[in-house]
């Protein structure tokens, strides 16, 4: 399922098939399957673009969900103009790494993962010893987020934030369910690891979402399929291993901000509210781990979101827009570039008198800025008309 795209220049990105993006292909280690890699995409560059946003010194990468792949060229848009740069990481045997050989989305623990994510990071100058000068805020959906929590709780001074887009933190049966289902399931994972789970998927989200029924975005069902795939076993129990962690406290060290939809529908039959809440994750759940996360955690519920809440209508995505900016601009500083020149004259003698307060100009003492606001506990964002 190879995507069919130009040949690759001497960095070794090549046209992607989303026009004005290229992508790069990742070699990663071979597993039983075979040849293994992972996909990073970007806009193409555009020399002398004049409305591109000043460069916030911000690098933002976004990984995908379950049955998924990006395809989300306008977060791109939002995420350049806060003057970041924005790239997206298809994983192994998703999307654009999906090879006719593999097992869609097959993986026997989510650690596997770290070796994409390391090799994504490392074209871009955030490796284990970063050398970029850029600040890195890490973005992930559903599983991608469950996948970027783990990864992040055990990297600190890695990444400087972490935005969670409907992560899948919890089952959607809760942890009672996740207990009951535990044992048969590692069984079944030792035995035969790839065989296939009742497929509960019934192409309900998916309709929600693709412009081919009653959504509004272009999605490639070769790699998206309608229903989805049918889990593995191994993969399954590779999910409540990571919610298990998860529920025991990650202790993340950098700030979080999650995002989830108001509500959930459950996904038995078709029906219309499928069109403004999440038909996927059973949110109340996921948001009672929210603060299992770290010490730093941000928790916006968006009324009409769905579960990829940046595929919402736009009233919608208008507030998700709104609320990552503000977050951002809270917790997520553009580094600077060198160290602030000492004070002469006047302001040298204000900061030797005063402190690190600085004159106003009727000759008052105008207070240090103020430190960035508490982190919510938990608000309700509603668009407006």
């Amino acid at each position: 399922m190879e995507d069919e795209t130009g040949a690759a220049d001497a960095t070794g990105w090549r046209p992607d098939v989303l026009p004005g993006f290229e992508q790069r292909t990742l070699p990663l280690e071979p597993d039983f399957e075979g040849d293994v890699v992972a996909t990073l995409v970007r806009r193409a560059p555009e020399p002398g673009d004049e409305d591109a946003a000043p460069d916030a010194g911000i690098d933002v990468v976004y990984v995908h969900g379950w049955v998924d792949y990006f395809f989300q060229t306008h977060l791109a848009a939002f995420w350049e103009r806060q003057g970041a740069r924005f790239y997206a990481l298809d994983l192994r045997k998703y999307g654009r790494s999906l090879r006719e050989h593999q097992t869609p989305g097959f993986v026997t623990a989510l650690a596997t993962y770290d070796e994409d994510i390391e090799a994504a990071l490392a074209v871009l100058g955030h490796g284990p010893t970063p050398s970029s000068g850029r600040r890195l805020v890490l973005m992930g959906h559903s599983t991608g987020g469950l996948v970027l929590s783990l990864w992040v709780s055990h990297r600190p001074g890695r990444a400087d934030a972490l935005v969670l887009n409907s992560p899948w933190l919890e089952f959607q049966t809760r942890s009672v369910g996740r207990w009951m289902l535990e044992p048969g399931l590692r069984a079944q994972a030792a035995i035969a690891p790839r065989s296939h789970l009742v497929n509960v998927d019934l192409g309900f989200y998916t309709r929600s979402v693709s412009r081919r029924f009653d959504g509004a975005w272009d999605i490639d069902p070769a790699w998206r399929p309608d229903m989805g795939w049918r889990a593995t076993p191994a993969w399954l129990s590779a999910i409540f291993q990571g919610q298990e962690r998860v529920s025991r406290g990650l202790g993340i060290d950098i700030p979080v901000l999650v995002l989830l939809s108001a509500r959930s529908t459950a996904p038995v039959r078709w029906s219309p509210e499928m069109m403004t809440t999440d038909s996927v994750l059973e949110v109340g759940g996921v948001a009672r781990r929210v603060p299992a996360l770290g010490s730093l955690v941000t928790l916006v519920r968006i009324d009409g979101a769905l579960h990829d809440v940046t595929l919402s209508a736009p009233a919608v995505r208008d507030v998700v827009w709104r609320e990552i900016s503000r977050w951002v601009h809270a917790y997520v500083p553009a580094p600077t570039s060198a160290a602030e020149p000492e004070p002469t004259g006047v302001a040298a003698w204000w900061r030797r008198t005063f402190g690190a307060g600085r004159p106003s100009r009727r000759g008052v003492r105008a207070p240090a800025p103020a430190r960035s606001p508490r982190p919510a506990r938990g608000r309700s964002a509603r668009p407006t008309a």
